[in-house]
């Protein structure tokens, strides 16, 4: 056993622990790693997943009872007083709220994943505090890991207090940083019979930690000697509220989600018994990037939420309020406003969906749709909500309180526009969520060719990765330029057809430009990250292009032809954007901008903050700062992350 170390970790050591928690292996087809690869695999969605109806059936008495619930909820009191009232909390357990996904054997309500994103997608419409409540418990807290983790045993002692409404956490954050497991200093350490292990550290920004009974905890446990170097292990564990040394120091408040139950975790020599590790000791990482996998289906679908919600306050309020004669609606200016919002409303929904059917049909690796429908739906959202403020205007600045207390109804915008930043930053930032799938896009090709390129690589890996390499490039480089779709009309999509037909020669465009990038930068593509990151915005618009098609086919043979409307609108206008991002793909402006930013970092330009009053540096008014620290990585974070700083998208060898 050696030393845990709790010095900061060196970039390798880093890049080493965030490395060794990826999932390496594609057991499973992925659309989205295939599209990467320049391969349009169309018959992996579509025809679109079908709706189970049996399955809308069953959750339609619950269904029910949350939305009879959710309109006689007093969102702008829960704002005012940020509280949720316990009545409110108890009405949702009993409901059977708490354990949407929990099996009915355990006392769950037993439903599928996409009866609860459309429970939580109903709730964002409503209420983001109510939201965090409900989606941290069981897309991030102790149900989701224990249902993919956890052993029998574990289960029937857990999954029934659960599904009653016992609130549990996930903590894994820590103050020092946002992305980077290997600075992680909450500690594990077993006792010498080896049955217990005593935790001590803090986590911060623990999402239902000031109300949570159980806790998924990550922690240190000692290093393992791996090829004769020590190696960081993190480990999850269960623990109890009830256990002598649980504390919160401190709940945190915020910009938005007034009433989020959100804080600071002290454990001070918290004795957890060895049987309550989930999974294994040292695949805590793994552990957490795994049910984020699922987790990250919850989000897209509370975005599609709130877009909905905007569209309709947005259609009123356009139609109700005149200026210059006529309807804010029929003012182009405005119109092209509500005509974006709502085809993004759409894709949003058709993302969401599409991701979450692909789960619950089994036999696809979903990692990276989760991961683009979160970062294309958090992004998209926002920009929707804020077209709502702009539309709305003094009335989408105005608190809702405000507005009703001279007259108007009291349209919560402004609470929403609070309420919704959050969602580009809750597990893993936008920044995170493009290195991840970044990572991933590029990680065939690594595999495969990074030897060729890498300086330090011999000569004898040189040869070898060559020789490997060749076969597949040969065969797959002339492809990626071979017009398909000539031969190709998809038919079926009838008015969307050349959509697809884009689609498919776009595909293979990215495929090639991705190759292209590693011939042109090498080892040292991974330090051009915006080049990178355009490329993942590429991707996200052709998932969300092939998610929008695919499902408004399906809804105009079910009798809903304007579908095809919505996304031929987003079609038309995501293919400015992909040839925008083409346009700028290696980034003739990214070394200037760059330079400028490091001169700024060094106070070359702080002359040009003279003339004003700074607000920060005043540690006479400074709070007291939680001890303990370490680092949470934005891409696996399931509570609020300290930053958005990008980890670095290394190279497996």
């Amino acid at each position: 056993m050696t030393e845990t170390s709790v010095g900061v970790a060196s970039e390798k050591e880093a890049r080493d622990v965030a490395e060794s928690a990826r999932e390496t292996e594609w057991a499973h087809p992925s659309f989205v790693r295939e599209l990467f690869l320049g391969r349009f695999r169309l018959d992996l969605i579509h025809p679109h997943p079908p709706s189970d109806v049996a399955e809308e059936a069953r959750a339609k008495p619950f269904m029910d009872k949350l939305r009879a619930f959710l309109e006689r909820v007093d969102s702008d009191e829960i704002d005012r007083t940020g509280e949720i009232p316990e009545a409110l909390v108890q009405e949702l357990r009993d409901m059977g709220a708490f354990g949407i996904k929990i099996g009915k054997e355990y006392g769950g309500l037993g439903l599928s994943q996409m009866s609860y994103i459309r429970a939580i997608e109903m709730v964002t419409s409503k209420d983001g505090s109510i939201v965090a409540l409900l989606s941290a418990h069981q897309s991030i807290g102790v149900p989701q890991p224990l249902k993919l983790f956890g052993t029998e045993e574990q289960k029937r002692k857990y999954f029934p207090r659960l599904a009653k409404g016992v609130i549990s956490a996930f903590a894994l954050t820590e103050v020092d940083a946002g992305s980077d497991p290997a600075n992680m200093r909450c500690t594990a350490t077993p006792t010498e019979d080896g049955k217990h292990f005593i935790i001590n550290g803090e986590k911060l920004w623990c999402t239902n930690g000031t109300r949570a009974e159980l806790f998924v905890v990550m922690a240190r446990t000692p290093d393992k000697v791996i090829d004769g170097k020590p190696r960081k292990q993190i480990t999850a564990f269960i623990v109890e509220s009830s256990m002598p040394g649980v504390e919160v120091v401190h709940r945190l408040r915020f910009m938005g989600l007034k009433a989020i139950e959100n804080g600071v975790i002290r454990f001070t020599n918290v004795k957890v018994p060895r049987e309550n590790i989930l999974s294994e000791e040292g695949k805590g990482l793994k552990l957490a990037l795994v049910t984020l996998n699922t987790g990250r289906l919850t989000i897209p679908a509370g975005c599609a939420g709130a877009g909905k919600q905007m569209v309709s306050i947005t259609r009123k309020w356009a139609n109700e309020r005149v200026q210059w004669g006529q309807p804010i609606g029929k003012h182009e200016a405005v119109a092209q406003k509500i005509a974006r919002m709502t085809a993004y409303t759409f894709a949003m929904e058709s993302v969401a969906e599409l991701s979450a059917a692909l789960y619950e049909q089994g036999g696809y690796d979903i990692r990276l749709e989760a991961a683009i429908a979160k970062l294309f739906n958090t992004e998209a959202g926002w920009r929707i909500v804020d077209d709502t403020v702009q539309i709305r205007g003094g009335r989408g600045y105005e608190t809702a309180e405000s507005l009703a207390s001279r007259g108007e109804a009291p349209i919560p915008v402004e609470r929403a526009m609070r309420d919704y930043r959050i969602n580009l930053i809750f597990e893993g930032s936008s920044e995170i969520m493009r290195l991840f799938i970044a990572r991933e896009a590029v990680d065939y090709h690594f595999k495969l060719a990074f030897n060729i390129v890498n300086p330090e690589s011999s000569f004898k890996e040189k040869l070898s990765a060559m020789a490997n390499a060749t076969p597949f490039y040969l065969a797959w480089y002339p492809s990626r330029w071979l017009n398909a779709s000539r031969l190709k009309r998809y038919g079926e999509f009838g008015k969307l057809a050349s959509h697809v037909r884009y689609i498919e020669r776009t595909t293979r465009h990215l495929g090639r430009s991705i190759f292209h990038a590693m011939v042109k930068f090498g080892p040292k593509l991974e330090k051009r990250q915006m080049v990178l990151f355009r490329a993942v915005d590429i991707g996200a618009e052709l998932y969300a292009m092939s998610a929008a098609c695919s499902r408004a086919q399906m809804l105009s043979k079910q009798g809903r032809p304007e579908a095809v409307t919505l996304a031929d609108v987003f079609c038309i206008e995501a293919r400015d954007r992909i040839k925008a991002n083409f346009d700028a793909l290696f980034g003739p402006n990214d070394p200037a901008l760059y330079k400028l930013a490091m001169e700024v970092l060094r106070g070359e330009h702080a002359w040009l903050e003279q003339g004003i009053v700074s607000s920060v540096g005043q540690p006479d008014k400074a709070k007291r700062r939680p001890t303990g620290g370490g680092a949470a990585p934005g891409a696996t974070s399931a509570t609020l992350t300290s930053d958005s700083t990008p980890v670095r998208v290394g190279a497996t060898k």
